[in-house]
């Protein structure tokens, strides 16, 4: 009885011991380019599609090309719109878009974000009597924004059963600030299909 005991709580401890060790979270370095399917939800290979097919799309734009080839136009980017049922981080979509338009070194922008923060660094700099009046930035002398690039991120999504079906579209414009006329517009669509096992797996 008693080996049957000291056998019985050496088991225990070895299953605790494996248990443990089966908890164990192990943290690693994934490729940040690499096809994410996680699930069906938008993810960071839907945001690194869109935003280059976006970006070659305008670069490529023949009335694009042709005002970018002398000039460096200034943008205002505002944030894409999300017009779908998840909670997406659009200013994410927003901000790689602007940079790869920005490395193209073909555009200048316009960070509407910070306006505020500006505002308070240049009412610091002329009013609190701090500042060096022959170094201060004077009020009234930033250069407007000539266009402003815009867009929409929405979905629909389809369940029959075991299936769920996602699509996913982006639309974005390009729109001359001086005449309201539209310069350049497309879209990017995706599309994920979810599927069950009759194992629920």
């Amino acid at each position: 009885m008693e080996f049957i005991m000291k056998n019985l709580k050496l088991i225990f401890v070895l299953a605790a011991v494996m248990g443990l060790s089966a908890c164990q979270s192990k943290v690693e370095y994934g490729d940040a380019t690499e096809v994410e399917t996680v699930n069906e939800n938008f993810g960071s290979t839907d945001l690194q599609d869109i935003a280059a097919k976006m970006v070659d799309s305008m670069m490529t734009f023949p009335p694009v090309v042709v005002m970018t080839q002398t000039n460096r136009p200034i943008i205002f980017v505002d944030k894409i719109k999300n017009k779908t049922s998840e909670h997406i981080d659009t200013e994410s979509v927003t901000d790689t878009i602007s940079n790869k338009l920005l490395r193209s070194g073909k555009f200048r922008f316009i960070d509407m974000t910070k306006v505020d923060a500006v505002r308070k660094q240049l009412d610091y700099q002329n009013n609190a009597g701090m500042v060096d009046p022959t170094t201060a930035i004077k009020f009234g002398r930033q250069i407007g924004a000539q266009y402003m690039l815009y867009g929409n991120l929405s979905s629909i999504v389809k369940q029959d059963g075991s299936t769920k079906d996602v699509y996913y579209k982006m639309t974005m414009r390009l729109m001359d600030l001086e005449t309201g006329l539209i310069e350049w517009s497309d879209e990017k669509e995706i599309r994920k299909v979810k599927s069950k096992s009759f194992l629920g797996l």
